[in-house]
C-alpha cells in the first residue's frame, strides 16, 4: 500500500464508484502520480513511500463517472501531510449534487 490511498463511494447508487481517474499533486499542482478507481472504488497505489511535509491535492475527474453534464465535473481536495512516512487515506462520498470527505484510516 502506498503512502496516500483513496476510496470513492457513490452514495446515490449505494455502491463503489469504479473508473474515476485521480491525480495526486503537490499543493502547487505538480503531478506526483495518477490512477483510476478499481471495481471497489479504491486506489491502493497512489504515490511514493515517503513525502515531504506540506500541502498536497487529489483531483478526482468525477465528470468521467457522472457524465458530461455533471454538476461537479471534478473534485479537488487539498490536505496537509505533517508526517511524510504515515499512511494517509482520503475517501470521498459522491452523489450527483454533493460530495464529502474525511481523513480515513
Amino acid at each position: 500500500m502506498s503512502l496516500v490511498t483513496t476510496h470513492v463511494l457513490d452514495t446515490a447508487a449505494g455502491r463503489p464508484a469504479a473508473g474515476i481517474p485521480v491525480r495526486f499533486e503537490t499543493g502547487d499542482g505538480e503531478p506526483i502520480a495518477e490512477g483510476v478507481t478499481d471495481e471497489d472504488g479504491r486506489i491502493r497505489d497512489l504515490g511514493p513511500e515517503t513525502l515531504a511535509p506540506g500541502v498536497y491535492r487529489l483531483v478526482f475527474d468525477t465528470g468521467a463517472y457522472l457524465g458530461p453534464d455533471a454538476f461537479f465535473p471534478d473534485v479537488t481536495l487539498a490536505f496537509r501531510i505533517a508526517d511524510g512516512t504515515a499512511h494517509h487515506h482520503v475517501p470521498v462520498l459522491l452523489s450527483p449534487f454533493a460530495y464529502s470527505t474525511y481523513r480515513g484510516s
